[in-house]
């Protein structure tokens, strides 16, 4: 009995083993696959994500209960964009046990990011806080944390101004009338300045054109100036011409007789 005992352990023993070597020659697999979509980090090399995650569940088949294939599960579907799924793998790997402190607070780390990144914002805030009961000091969690209290804060804001505009009917009426009739009254005094414009522009326009008529009436013409010169010249040829004569004829004497 003692034998059979024994060889019944020792079989155990080496099946547990050799599914323990496969688990971990899965995952050893699947952190390749990872490794290698990281290297260029401008793109996302979703084939070699996908490659990760198939050498993954091949691990998790073995052993459904492994974490670090659970957790690098999620990470490799974070990465694809399946942020849902990637949160139900995170969501399994925080519920389960696991001593190492910093990485159940890598787990929540991630499972915030994946529910911030679904727009799930109050999920987000609850898992960062709890990434931070494992790890205080860890600083880029804390910015999310901030970061997903501030957004969730605004749409609280936005919420709050859409409710009260719902409420209050009459008000939002009043004020679209009310723009309206500012865009009227704009578009009228702008209606008004043109015409205004319009009309300095042509009373300036005319006040040019009787400027330049009277310039023009004011102005002789080169034949008219000689015309006048040469009347002038006449003229006063005449009056020389008699003031000569008058010289020249002898002045008549009176003789007186005595008586």
């Amino acid at each position: 009995m003692i034998k059979i005992f024994f060889l019944i352990l020792f079989v155990v023993f080496t099946h547990v083993m050799v599914f323990a070597q496969q688990e971990r020659k899965y995952i050893r697999h699947g952190n390749r696959e990872y490794e290698k979509a990281k290297i260029d980090s401008v793109t996302v090399d979703t084939t070699k994500y996908q490659n990760a995650e198939v050498e993954y569940r091949k691990a998790l088949d073995v052993d459904p209960n492994n974490w670090d294939a659970i957790y690098n599960l999620a990470n490799s579907l974070l990465k694809q964009g399946k942020y849902h799924e990637a949160a139900k793998q995170y969501m399994a790997a925080t519920g389960m046990y696991n001593p190492d402190k910093e990485q159940l607070a890598m787990a929540y780390h991630n499972l915030g990011n994946a529910h911030l990144l679904s727009n799930q914002l109050n999920e987000a805030i609850e898992a960062f806080k709890n990434s931070l009961r494992n790890n205080p000091s860890d600083y880029e969690t804390k910015y999310n944390l901030a970061w997903a209290q501030d957004k969730l804060k605004q749409q609280q804001n936005q919420q709050q101004d859409q409710n009260q505009d719902k409420e209050n009917p009459e008000q939002e009426n009043k004020d679209k009338q009310q723009n309206q009739n500012q865009n009227q009254d704009q578009q009228e005094q702008e209606q008004d300045k043109q015409q205004q414009q319009q009309q300095e522009q042509q009373q300036q326009n005319q006040q040019e054109q009787q400027q330049q008529t009277q310039e023009q009436e004011q102005q002789i013409s080169k034949e008219d100036a000689l015309r006048i010169l040469e009347a002038l010249q006449n003229d006063e040829k005449e009056i020389q011409e008699k003031v000569q004569k008058q010289k020249v004829q002898p002045k008549k004497r009176t003789t007186q007789k005595d008586w």
